[in-house]
């Protein structure tokens, strides 16, 4: 191409085809492997915290007392597996909420019937637990159940449970008028060694005793069967019978904190869990011979009940037939009087042979209360009386009035099904009738009138001994007077020598003598000759006459 040849000049044709060439691209820069590792650093932590993330549960508590968030520890057999991660209050301001962080590994422990309770210290009718708080800090415990649902929300215990569901052994239930000084944990003896506790107890729905829940430890279950008898053993039992005054108690904690005891009087198979029995008040009635199922009795006294107290026996010709169970005041607004309503429980075997006896009916067996019904058809009746004059306590009487016979079983059996027992005034409060009508009685007496009668004769009898002083006075003296002469007159006739009374006194005697010496004499000669009684008396033989005595 020469020099005058320009570009503009050149057909595009004449042009050589252009030769593309790639750029051959370098290594990336080692700069950005820093941040490639950070990034893949912080997904592995990511990850990791993914996969050992725990599960959150929210434990509602009465009180935070003691808790802190990101040091309280959840523990299970003393293993920490979680730890408080918040507490914060309930919308309604009267509990707190825990939020507490389970591990992964130990998920499995919040199902649907585990329980959380803070570990205090505390001391209490069971004895002292958590010691160890004082100086690790108190910690949430967890009582694992046997549900297989998983759940996130608890309402936490106020204080430990007594039985745990790790423990091995069969929980019975009891049945009770009042609960006494028996609480939570409180021990269960068998031959004086505690073999269990008292778990949980509960008032009725009717309100009228206590359900108490008692575990009793393996192998020690073994022990309870249909036959065993369980008793209150709270306190010292004191009697004084013939062997002297005998002391009985289970354990000094039973003396302070209360405590049950059981035993079992014959051998035989293991009770099933959850058999109810009946909780006595002392040994003695626990072991005393069955008596069946109780029955409940209504009766209304007219009588004051002071002095009537729940417990109180109720007897049936000398034999404790039933305990008072509740006693209360009633209104009849008809009759516009106050009653005394009492219920008491009333046992039909201990009549022995004669419950056997009325049990047997025409066709048919008859049950207890028909057996009760029967009785106050023939005239049961109930009485209040005095057990105790220094005390005043009373107790209910049944005895049968052939007056009172005739009841249906309609009239006695009330429409709650609680039998209805007549009722008659008791003794005392015959007495105080009788006495209430003697005063009223005498009320009647017109008592100033005779006093002032009376006061006019003392007055008419003063006037006249006056009278018979002035009067009879010198006429009573005169004839003392001539009395003593009379008197003096008649000692001179007897004393004198020369008195013709002592004369004929001397020749009387004489006489005396002489018949008496007669009467000797006869009576020797008729011990010699007793034929003379017949014959008489021959001439010959003849007593002579006494010396000196005439013919």
């Amino acid at each position: 191409m020469s020099a005058s040849d320009s570009p503009t000049d050149l057909n595009p044709g004449d042009l050589p085809p252009p030769e593309i060439r790639h750029k051959r691209r370098g290594m990336p820069s080692l700069v950005w492997l820093v941040p490639i590792v950070a990034a893949l650093i912080g997904v592995a932590l990511v990850v990791r915290a993914v996969l050992s993330a725990g599960v959150t549960l929210e434990i509602t508590f009465e009180s935070a007392e003691g808790l802190q968030a990101g040091q309280t520890e959840l523990r299970y057999k003393d293993v920490v597996v979680g730890t408080v991660r918040r507490i914060s209050l309930s919308e309604d301001l009267q509990t707190v909420i825990v939020s507490v962080e389970l591990d992964r590994d130990a998920a499995n422990l919040a199902v649907e019937d585990s329980r959380f309770w803070v570990v205090r210290p505390r001391v209490d009718t069971g004895g002292i637990s958590g010691l160890g708080t004082l100086v690790s800090g108190v910690y949430i415990a967890v009582d694992v159940g046997k549900s297989d649902e998983p759940r996130r929300e608890f309402v936490g215990l106020e204080t430990a449970p007594a039985v745990t569901s790790d423990s091995v052994g069969t929980s019975f239930v009891l049945r009770s008028l009042g609960l006494g000084s028996l609480g939570v944990g409180s021990p269960v003896y068998y031959r004086r060694i505690q073999v269990g506790r008292v778990g949980a107890y509960e008032l009725n729905e009717d309100g009228n005793g206590v359900t108490l829940q008692v575990f009793v430890d393996a192998p020690y279950d073994r022990f309870v069967t249909a036959d065993t008898r369980f008793w209150n053993a709270s306190g010292i039992d004191l009697s004084l019978g013939a062997s002297g005054l005998q002391v009985n108690t289970e354990s000094l904690a039973s003396v302070l904190a209360g405590g049950v005891a059981f035993e079992t009087p014959s051998d035989g198979d293991p009770a099933p869990p959850n058999t109810t029995y009946w909780l006595h008040e002392d040994r003695a009635t626990a072991l005393a011979p069955p008596s069946g199922r109780p029955v409940r009795v209504r009766m209304r006294f007219a009588d004051s009940i002071r002095g009537l107290a729940v417990g109180a026996p109720v007897d049936f010709h000398g034999v404790e037939f039933g305990t008072v169970e509740s006693v209360e005041l009633e209104y009849d607004s008809d009759k516009r009087e106050l009653y005394g309503n009492v219920v008491a429980r009333l046992f039909p075997k201990r009549l022995g042979r004669g419950y056997d006896s009325l049990r047997k009916a025409a066709d048919e067996e008859r049950s207890d209360t028909q057996v009760l019904a029967a009785l106050i058809g023939d005239g049961l009746q109930a009485q209040l009386r005095s057990g105790n004059l220094l005390t005043g306590q009373l107790y209910v009487v049944l005895e049968l009035s052939r007056r009172a016979r005739g009841r249906s079983v309609g009239q006695v059996v009330a429409a709650d099904g609680v039998i209805e027992i007549p009722t008659v005034r008791g003794s005392l409060a015959q007495l105080q009738d009788q006495i209430a009508s003697v005063v009223e009685q005498l009320s009647r007496v017109p008592f100033e009138d005779l006093g002032n009668n009376l006061r006019d004769a003392i007055g008419s009898a003063d006037d006249l001994l006056k009278r018979l002083e002035g009067e009879l006075t010198p006429e009573a003296t005169r004839t003392l007077v001539e009395a003593q002469r009379a008197i003096d007159n008649a000692n001179r006739a007897l004393l004198a020598d020369d008195s013709g009374l002592q004369q004929d006194l001397r020749q009387t005697l004489g006489q005396v003598e002489r018949a008496g010496r007669s009467l000797r004499a006869l009576s020797d000669y008729l011990q010699r000759h007793p034929e003379a009684l017949i014959r008489g008396k021959a001439e010959e033989e003849l007593p002579p006459a006494a010396a000196g005595e005439s013919p």
